[in-house]
């Protein structure tokens, strides 16, 4: 990703697209219409454009086959000419059947020895990504962003490796910059669908406790809506969740709260949504804060809104746990 680093210093801070379950494969418009509002953000000033979009999984539905990714990957995003990067969702991950070994269409794009352009993307060529692994650690100017794989299994699933891998990525992870958490499926989510996932909290939790290092933003998917989910997790500490997972796919998931609800369980609290409208969440990250907006596309009885959900900011610095300290998500 050349340049980001030079533009990053220049503009003291990095700004990001990023959104989850984009695939139309029943109503493209949608999709579409998502698309074309974050390419219309290029044309912002130099010191407002996003770097690069993190896709927070499912690109293509329903089973990651190569053959959709032109119609719902290279011709949406043609013209969109940051990188896009991606941690797999559960639909990249399901094959349809046993002509198709699991993720073969996302490693195919993202995961290629040598960046080139597949035949696939027709008409909208696009040079495919060198990702190290299906769960990876981009290191970005003033963040880093650790990205896992959840799997399949509705709630998610990770294995031991992946675990110590975790673990291991919050305890190494830079101290001079915040760190963002990226995984498809949400630990909380105030929806009527899916609800959040009591294995990625623990998944998340342990690694906290044993790394003693807390992320300053976690980012989700799956849910096909937008939630600004607020936690504290220790003292006075306020750990934002986002969960952006309307970033096309044309069924939406309705919230079963409004805003300002609180789980008694787990003290989660929702402080901004949208299930109505389809979206994008636009981040930046500085030396001392992480801000952000949602942008909304139009429905018949919505206007669209390039900041929906605006004016939040939260710490970027350093996030350790206090000793004795212990987080239970």
């Amino acid at each position: 990703m050349a340049g980001i680093g030079k533009s990053a210093a220049h503009n003291k801070k990095i700004t990001f697209h990023a959104v989850g379950d984009t695939g139309g494969i029943k109503n493209p418009d949608y999709q579409r219409e998502v698309a074309g509002a974050m390419k219309e953000d290029l044309n912002l000033g130099p010191d407002k454009i996003s770097s690069f979009f993190y896709h927070l999984g499912d690109v293509i539905y329903f089973n990651g086959q190569v053959m959709d990714y032109y119609d719902q990957f290279y011709e949406p995003y043609d013209h969109y000419s940051p990188p896009i990067i991606s941690i797999p969702g559960n639909h990249d991950g399901d094959p349809i059947d046993s002509s198709q070994a699991s993720l073969d269409g996302w490693v195919r794009y993202f995961m290629t020895p040598t960046p080139q352009v597949n035949p696939e993307s027709r008409d909208a060529p696009r040079v495919s990504m060198s990702l190290p692994n299906v769960y990876f650690t981009l290191l970005c100017p003033f963040v880093t962003i650790i990205g896992m794989y959840t799997n399949v299994p509705e709630h998610g699933s990770i294995d031991s490796a992946q675990q110590q891998w975790l673990t291991n990525e919050f305890a190494t992870a830079p101290k001079d910059r915040a760190l963002i958490l990226a995984l498809h499926h949400p630990i909380y989510s105030f929806d009527d669908h899916h609800s959040g996932s009591p294995r990625m909290a623990d998944a998340v939790q342990h690694a906290i406790n044993d790394s003693r290092r807390v992320p300053n933003m976690v980012l989700a998917a799956h849910v096909h809506n937008y939630q600004r989910i607020e936690r504290s997790l220790f003292r006075r500490s306020i750990t934002p969740f986002l969960v952006v997972g309307h970033g096309g796919y044309p069924h939406l998931h309705y919230l079963n709260a409004a805003s300002g609800a609180v789980d008694a369980a787990t003290g989660a609290k929702l402080v901004a949504a949208n299930d109505k409208q389809h979206g994008y969440a636009t981040i930046t990250v500085d030396a001392r804060n992480i801000s952000g907006t949602m942008s909304t596309i139009a429905t018949p009885k919505l206007p669209a809104e390039k900041e929906a959900d605006k004016g939040y900011s939260y710490p970027a610095g350093l996030i350790e746990l206090p000793k004795g300290a212990v987080v239970s998500l």
